[in-house]
């Protein structure tokens, strides 16, 4: 009986992953060749819908689960529970998401929470912020950013080469997941919920993303007036 077990564990796991067959026109262009890095897909100003295009594009990409808590919900019969997880995915090079999963068993809200994770990941600008650096790598921010969710706040301050990522446990994981090698952080409010501070730096390095495509915005308008002088 134990060997029997012992072979279906493992055709379980060496079970191949079926063909992706795309649902999107952009998964289709991914698959096709046509689309070969994250940054066409934003530029183009559409949204990730498959997982299957992070895979291709970014086929190095890191996951970490940041949190996992029991949630209850009451119906008409009884209190069902339920696990949510919160996760988070990086390749350590300007690009970083984080989703959630809820389910009544944790291995599958921990792939729900990941396949989440990958659709809502976004691209960072690297660079180097602070004055008392000013060396021109890619190692912090650029400048100072803010996020908030819920009452938890993070204010991200660049920081010179050697200092490290000052922060806490959750907030640190995100930083070096997205690729951050120094940064100073002040959080305050509830800083001891997990699920509000992640998402609050996930907010902050989702407004620098925000700034970076209002300026581009700024300069497609310009176009047709300079063209016309």
């Amino acid at each position: 009986m134990e060997n029997y077990r012992r072979e279906r564990r493992n055709f379980r796991e060496e079970a191949p992953a079926p063909e992706w067959k795309p649902k999107t026109k952009i998964g289709l262009m991914v698959k096709n060749g046509e689309i070969k890095s994250v940054e066409e897909i934003f530029n183009m100003g559409k949204d990730i819908r498959e997982v299957e295009i992070i895979n291709t594009l970014i086929p190095d990409i890191k996951d970490n689960v940041l949190e996992i808590a029991s949630v209850q919900r009451m119906t008409k019969n009884n209190r069902k529970a339920k696990f949510r997880i919160t996760a988070v995915v990086g390749d350590g090079r300007g690009h970083v998401g984080i989703g959630v999963g809820k389910g009544i068993e944790v291995r599958p809200a921990i792939e729900s929470a990941i396949i989440d994770a990958k659709k809502n990941i976004i691209s960072i600008k690297l660079g180097c912020g602070s004055w008392e650096c000013n060396c021109g790598t890619e190692h912090s921010l650029p400048l100072i950013l803010k996020g908030k969710c819920g009452s938890s706040e993070v204010i991200l301050k660049p920081a010179p080469r050697g200092v490290g990522v000052i922060a806490s446990k959750t907030v640190r994981t995100v930083l070096e997941l997205a690729g951050i090698k120094d940064m100073w952080t002040f959080s305050r409010g509830r800083t001891r919920d997990k699920y509000n501070m992640a998402l609050a730096t996930y907010y902050a390095l989702q407004s620098l993303s925000d700034i970076k495509n209002s300026e581009s915005m700024q300069v497609k308008k310009a176009d047709p007036v300079q063209a016309k002088n």
